[in-house]
């Protein structure tokens, strides 16, 4: 049994908040994202946030301690955009490897301090695997319903790619997210379970999906019940949902998995829904409470915050989580 499963054994595990959020209030300019070593590139760098990692590493870990110290257990790798898929927005295809093996050493660094300063509250980093901004399973064009932007093996090669970087640089899980389209986890999926017999190793596997509105189902027409079932071949240690909804909004789907499956259930809400600017109001107290009701209900593994959550948001719902037993988790 490695170490994670031990540690979810004995209690809720809490994931940290938006990275987004974060790198936001250092309101880097586009000097900022390109750094020395970029300053030269033919096209316009910023909102690359995966770049950060390489000419802003000093923020980074600013971020990930600032979690860490509100009581995160695990950090995500700043690797959202990782894929050459992505990349290819920005002509960086060729960085996929070094952005994500230079972004899980950052994290595990920090992890480590952490780790060592409470040996009783080991700290993780799980390799952040983002869902692109392409979907193998429809059409990009309203005239072409057949069309496919994107293919399954042009999406098992690029995540493999970005596994393998995280892998090397030292993350102690991945974390399949944002999940719209279960498709493109599948791909996801199938290239982690490639490396882990490639490489003779065992790599615990979070994943978790979207529910993009009040219809209650993905991007790709499937309920929170067909997710879980279309996706539970695979060993995973947790499957939950994140981002898109609010912790209140998310919980009846997080009702609907967890009476159904033996994996580890986590969520990671927005701090409520967006304003009309695009921001998010909700305080760190309204969302922990929120969020007690899925602890109450005996819901969740792991929980933690997507958008507009904040160190502080994590450090409200870290008090909370410490005071609930975890869900009972068969396969651990």
């Amino acid at each position: 049994m490695n170490k994670i499963n031990k540690e979810l054994q004995k209690r809720i595990l809490v994931l940290d908040g938006a990275m987004g959020t974060m790198l936001q209030q250092y309101n880097f300019t586009e000097e900022d994202f390109r750094g020395e070593r970029f300053k030269d590139f033919s096209i316009s760098l910023k909102g690359n946030n995966d770049l950060l990692s390489l000419t802003q590493p000093k923020a980074l870990k600013e971020i990930h301690a600032k979690y860490l110290e509100a009581g995160a257990d695990i950090i995500e790798t700043n690797t959202f955009s990782g894929t050459s898929i992505a990349m290819a927005d920005y002509q960086m295809e060729d960085l996929v490897y070094e952005l994500n093996y230079e972004s899980a050493k950052l994290a595990k660094e920090v992890a480590e301090i952490y780790s060592k300063k409470q040996p009783e509250k080991p700290r993780f980093v799980a390799g952040s695997i983002g869902p692109t901004n392409r979907t193998a399973s429809m059409s990009p064009d309203v005239n072409d319903p057949g069309f496919r932007a994107v293919s399954f093996e042009d999406l098992r090669k690029a995540y493999k790619e970005q596994s393998e970087a995280l892998l090397d640089g030292g993350v102690d899980l991945l974390l399949v997210e944002t999940v719209f389209d279960t498709l493109n986890a599948k791909a996801a999926l199938f290239a982690i379970e490639e490396i882990k017999e490639e490489r003779k190793i065992e790599i615990p596997v979070m994943l978790s999906g979207t529910i993009t509105d009040a219809s209650g189902r993905t991007l790709s027409g499937q309920t929170a019940e067909a997710f879980l079932i279309s996706t539970s071949h695979i060993p995973l240690l947790s499957v939950g949902f994140n981002c898109a909804l609010g912790a209140n909004l998310l919980q009846p789907h997080l009702e609907a998995i967890a009476s159904k499956t033996n994996f580890a259930i986590s969520a990671h809400p927005n701090a409520g829904l967006p304003n009309a600017f695009g921001e998010y109001d909700e305080t760190p107290e309204d969302m922990a409470a929120q969020i007690e009701e899925y602890l109450k209900k005996n819901l969740i593994n792991i929980i933690g915050g997507c958008c507009g959550t904040t160190p502080e948001h994590i450090k409200q719902i870290a008090k909370l989580a410490a005071k609930y037993k975890p869900r009972r988790v068969g396969n651990i």
